[in-house]
């Protein structure tokens, strides 16, 4: 992408009341986010936005300097990511609301494909901290990676427990990603930039406000595979990351807790709601098939992917479907088929479901 079409994503994603649903309107209507920047406003009306949206993009493009912002950006080791970037991460892509723009700092890499949320309360137990711990210690031990959002807590020492293991973490911000909130985290904060990323889809210099942190629980469990939920309360932001883990589609684990306290009001819930319940770490592993992470990440980096195997990809989906009809659907040979099959099963992106069928891998 041209840094020109860029610098209108970011400035069209700047504009207030413009969300994903509206963003793809602009550049279905325009043909490309330049034509929509560089629209008059009455042609802003013509595509039915409300007015207050037009007036809100007419204010920001006569006040923000594009190529400025993107030079203090780069000069502050921001990286900007589009839905048209193929290192935006694709399991979030898949979903409605993806953010069209994500700021970050550090590096996503291709091993956070495999990602798991570890989220809870601020006011942790004793024992939330040591499941927490146990958790994204295990996790990170089999390569995966732990997503949480910054907080004081669970989050911290989910993302603490993830580096003390020489694995990955990903922080999700309610702020710039050079706005770090709680300010006691900054220093956690530098360290995950160095083994992992910080993320979020509000533009360097956004402060921390309170309406931000619930949407950013979205991007939390759409980078994920599954969602842990320590410990929290009814209302807690650690239950509204489960109910958009749950929306799309993903797993969600509960650790089970006394019912006399607290902090497991929220996961015990979720268990009655008919979440995973958590009774040993071990049981996401077994549950999402994660125990060969570090034999497939390997293997990919062995056996780069190939035309085959894209195509297969575009012909696999969560139903199972017989080599047969793979074959039929893709045109292509039986043998090349079965073969290809057999080192993406290696590699994690197709799983075996018995009598010569296969999905694609979660």
């Amino acid at each position: 992408m041209e840094l020109e079409e860029r610098l209108a994503w970011v400035g069209l994603s700047m504009v207030r009341g413009v969300g994903p649903a509206r963003f793809r309107r602009l550049r279905a209507h325009f043909g490309s986010a330049v034509a929509a920047w560089q629209a008059p406003a009455d042609a802003w009306r013509q595509t039915g936005l409300p007015e207050a949206v037009v007036r809100s993009f007419v204010r920001l493009r006569r006040k923000v300097d594009l190529p400025a912002l993107w030079a203090r950006w780069q000069q502050a080791g921001v990286f900007v990511l589009t839905w048209e970037d193929t290192a935006y991460p694709q399991r979030l892509k898949a979903l409605e609301h993806a953010p069209p723009v994500l700021y970050g700092r550090g590096a996503l890499t291709a091993e956070d494909e495999w990602a798991v949320a570890v989220v809870g309360t601020r006011k942790m137990s004793t024992y939330g901290r040591r499941v927490a711990k146990e958790v994204a210690t295990l996790l990170a031990d089999h390569g995966v990676t732990v997503v949480s959002g910054l907080a004081r807590g669970i989050d911290a020492v989910g993302h603490r427990a993830a580096l003390q293991a020489g694995g990955r973490t990903v922080a999700v911000l309610g702020s710039g990603v050079d706005q770090i909130y709680p300010p006691e985290h900054r220093s956690l904060a530098e360290e995950i930039t160095g083994h992992g990323a910080l993320l979020s889809e509000y533009p360097p210099g956004t402060r921390p406000e309170a309406a931000n942190f619930p949407p950013r629980n979205r991007i939390i469990a759409g980078l994920s595979l599954a969602t842990v939920v320590v410990e929290g309360g009814r209302k807690s932001g650690a239950l509204i990351t489960a109910a958009f883990a749950a929306d799309q589609g993903r797993e969600v684990f509960a650790v089970p807790g006394s019912i006399y306290a607290p902090q497991s009001e929220g996961p015990n819930w979720l268990i009655q709601q008919g979440a995973r319940p958590l009774l040993l770490p071990e049981d996401i592993l077994e549950a999402l098939d994660l125990r060969l992470i570090p034999q497939r990440q390997e293997a990919r980096r062995r056996l780069p992917p190939n035309p085959t195997e894209a195509k297969l990809l575009a012909v696999l989906g969560p139903e199972p479907m017989h080599v047969d009809e793979i074959c039929a659907r893709s045109g292509l040979p039986i043998s090349e088929v079965t073969a290809a099959l057999t080192l993406m099963e290696l590699k994690g992106q197709v799983q075996s479901v018995g009598g010569m069928q296969y999905v694609a891998a979660r």
